[in-house]
């Protein structure tokens, strides 16, 4: 009798240890995701230090070209989904399932700071929002090594471990993830083998800021993308303020400490919200989106050349050449939070009205890059006749129809 108290203590302390264990890989925060493939999706989850690979469903809309996304306000059908306020939402990230047209959302559930809580929807051109069950999701977790310091804010209310994770990208069955660490160079590089196995290796990161005129090793990479650069493939990055640099995936070795090429300065005073890549005609492009202003076109050529050349390490002329390098395409996306590509002809853009505040999910056409619903012009008045031959025609009968005026498209 008297050994069954440290029976039912062991038994308590096994469950608790398992409890702890399960709880370490429950997601409880949902700051950045990226797929895989069409049935993995990673989601990095800052709070507990751990990237989480989840199962998804591939959906039965799968299309060789999805619909196009007309979807004037989102933050309405999400909030009713997730039974809270719509000014509770923070938006986080957005992803397109591959191959399938469906978007993926991460939202954070503002309450207060003890009940924040994360939430990912799917959303189908259609606007049918469906959450995604975080508790009982099939998954696979690994820890994010040297978590920054857990007390630590900017602006005295964003955490450092915020920015843990600033972009993540999969490439080849390695997951390559930006973001802080708590390193003597905080700038961090992690790769992680996927299926997770071992440790991730971890490369800190300098760079030449043209705009700041110094060495930086703190700030971390907000938007990268992984692209072939002569044959070789190279994460290409974009910092704030906004220095983009390459690094060959072969400098990125564990434990070292490397310095990445700065290869252009597109403008200060912005932050990069994200880099896409597609064909358009015959050329490659990366897209870079920007928090404060139009964003960024540039093609691989362009990136390639200046790649070849030593990089940069004089400050910009401001303010009459604020610009240096790899010379970038403006094109008018500036309210555009978050981008992925929809399908061969369309990106997907998550994007904030700026007259109603409401949040948007919308397609915008490669190759122009705005909506003509956007704006009122010459084209638009009902005694406008085109001239014959006018080269601008087709174009805009094409951009109403997948903008949802097809009456306006005769």
């Amino acid at each position: 009798m008297t050994f069954k108290p440290l029976l039912v203590l062991a038994a308590m302390a096994l469950l608790s240890h398992v409890n702890g264990a399960l709880a370490s890989e429950r997601i409880a925060s949902a700051a950045k995701l990226t797929f895989g493939d069409a049935s993995t999706l990673f989601i990095a989850d800052w709070k507990n230090g751990r990237i989480h690979a989840v199962t998804v469903p591939i959906s039965t809309a799968k299309a060789d070209a999805p619909a196009p996304f007309n979807l004037s306000d989102i933050q309405g059908p999400i909030a009713g989904v997730l039974r809270v306020s719509r000014s509770s939402l923070r938006f986080e990230d957005m992803v397109v399932q591959p191959g399938t047209g469906l978007a993926y959302v991460a939202v954070t559930i503002q309450q207060d700071k003890a009940t924040n809580k994360p939430a990912v929807v799917t959303i189908n051109s259609a606007g049918k929002v469906q959450k995604i069950d975080l508790a009982n999701i099939t998954q696979k977790s690994t820890p994010v090594t040297d978590l920054p310091g857990a007390d630590a804010n900017f602006w005295r209310t964003l955490p450092y471990r915020s920015l843990t994770v600033t972009d993540m990208k999969f490439y080849e069955n390695k997951l390559y993830v930006a973001g802080l660490s708590n390193q003597e160079f905080a700038s961090t590089l992690r790769v992680y083998d996927y299926p997770f196995t071992g440790k991730p290796s971890a490369t800190t990161v300098e760079i030449y800021h043209p705009v700041h005129d110094q060495i930086e090793t703190r700030a971390p990479i907000r938007a990268m993308t992984i692209m072939s650069l002569s044959g070789v493939p190279t994460l290409v990055a974009a910092y704030t303020c906004t220095p983009l640099v390459t690094i060959p995936l072969t400098d990125l070795k564990a434990g070292t400490h490397i310095t990445g090429k700065t290869v252009g300065e597109l403008g200060w005073g912005s932050a990069p919200t994200g880099i896409v890549t597609f064909s358009a005609g015959e050329e490659n492009y990366a897209l870079i989106t920007n928090s404060s202003r139009a964003a960024d076109l540039l093609s691989f050529s362009v990136i390639s050349d200046a790649a070849a050349k030593p990089g940069l390490n004089t400050p910009i002329k401001w303010p009459t050449e604020p610009y240096l390098g790899a010379k970038s395409i403006m094109v008018p996306m500036s309210t555009v939070m978050r981008l992925d590509n929809l399908n061969k002809e369309l990106l997907l853009a998550l994007r904030r009205d700026e007259a109603s505040g409401r949040m948007q999910l919308v397609s915008i056409p490669k190759g122009a890059y705005l909506r003509l619903s956007d704006f009122v012009n010459e084209y638009d008045f009902k005694d406008y006749k085109y001239p014959p031959n006018d080269k601008w025609s087709g174009y805009h009968k094409y951009f109403r129809a997948i903008e949802g005026f097809p009456e306006l498209s005769q």
